[in-house]
């Protein structure tokens, strides 16, 4: 991934659509109608820790794997092992969900 990644908040999101891009032709919904069925992998990483395998099977029910990441620190959302977003884990009814915060605007040659 590259380093040159820029953040955009939802409202920054919502406040570019529409616009006109580059080649002149402005993109409607119903120009998005054949990608809508396409399924996609969301996957929402809340933190990552590096051990050895001799250490990893020495772990039984119970034992505790410290992350990289704080408590209250945002989790990363990938959708098809690309990170598209930021975001905060919430409780819906009786699951865990994703709000997202911050959406990661890359380069799309990437």
């Amino acid at each position: 991934m590259a380093d040159d990644k820029e953040s955009l908040t939802l409202t920054e999101l919502e406040a570019n659509a529409g616009e006109t891009p580059k080649d002149g032709q402005q993109v409607t919904a119903s120009d998005l109608d054949a990608v809508y069925g396409i399924p996609v992998e969301v996957a929402a990483v809340l933190g990552k820790a590096e051990m050895q395998v001799s250490h990893l099977l020495k772990l039984g029910r119970g034992a505790v794997i410290e992350l990289d990441r704080k408590v209250g620190e945002a989790i990363d959302i990938y959708v098809n092992n690309r990170l598209v977003a930021r975001g905060e884990v919430v409780v819906v009814e009786d699951r865990l969900g994703i709000t997202m915060t911050e959406i990661i605007k890359s380069d799309r040659n990437s």
